[in-house]
């Protein structure tokens, strides 16, 4: 069985659709999305990754491939044509994932600092998939971070934002997993299942998708190295890397300005 995306829309013109990682919602995009949606219909799902509020169905699949199906259901759902599929974090593992299995309605991808090839996790996160194994340790971990220290430290968002985030807003994102049994289960299904060769058969598999990629990645990321942007852009038929400064893996937190131009330039 599988659940319903819970999604966040605004604008109009070319579908863009907005992929965020890990214990995040629609909300990551909040500084995005309105520097587009004067030219392009942002949608932006929250994923079932530990910051949604709305629970899956107990047997929903929530491996990888299954993750990136239900984000191809969600386009199918909305008549949603010439995609601009743009991903962060786990969210761009899963839109290669998508557009190696059900590239009908993707026009053009954008990733941004994420997992790919052998790094799923990346080790700065490995301990984190514990979670999804060690009974109540979920449970645990999330009442810790009613702590703002605790999500600002290196395995909460510490590592992954220059500039930081305020805290009202990280602690929107964990508030689920507090007050949800049923996320904390989902969570931990989401850990469980990654594996890093997802992303390696996704990466076997790019070459295939013929359309426009851009690769929007952070100079001085110390999760994603830049050398992965360059490998993606060199298995992809027709890429091209465009590096952000001042910025780590969050660059819709550092850098959004930024990142939406790109993104506005690359869709037009």
């Amino acid at each position: 069985m599988t659940g319903a995306l819970e999604y966040e829309e605004t604008g109009r013109g070319r579908p863009v659709v907005l992929l965020h990682g890990l214990v995040l919602h629609a909300g990551f995009w909040r500084k995005v999305v309105p520097l587009l949606a004067d030219e392009l219909r942002c949608i932006a799902p929250t994923l079932p990754l530990g910051g949604h509020s709305r629970p899956m169905p107990a047997d929903a699949d929530l491996s990888p491939p299954g993750l990136a199906g239900l984000v191809a259901d969600l386009l199918e759902q909305l008549d949603l044509h010439d995609v601009v599929l743009v991903g962060n974090d786990t969210g761009g593992a899963l839109a290669q994932i998508l557009v190696t299995t059900r590239p009908e309605r993707v026009g053009a991808l954008v990733l941004t600092p994420c997992d790919a090839f052998g790094r799923f996790f990346p080790w700065q996160f490995k301990p984190l998939q514990a979670l999804g194994h060690v009974p109540g340790s979920t449970v645990v971990a999330a009442q810790a971070t009613r702590l703002a220290a605790v999500r600002r430290a290196k395995l909460g968002f510490g590592l992954l934002t220059k500039h930081g985030i305020p805290d009202d807003v990280t602690a929107s994102y964990v508030a689920p997993l507090r007050s949800s049994a049923d996320v904390r289960r989902d969570f931990a299904k989401v850990l469980r299942g990654i594996r890093r060769r997802h992303t390696l058969e996704a990466a076997e598999r790019l070459r295939d998708f013929r359309r426009p990629a851009l690769i929007a990645w952070a100079a001085e990321d110390k999760v994603f190295p830049v050398g992965d942007a360059r490998r993606l852009a060199s298995v992809l038929t027709d890429a091209r890397v465009e590096l952000v400064h001042d910025s780590l893996t969050y660059i819709p937190e550092d850098q959004p300005e930024r990142l939406a131009a790109l993104i506005r330039d690359f869709s037009a």
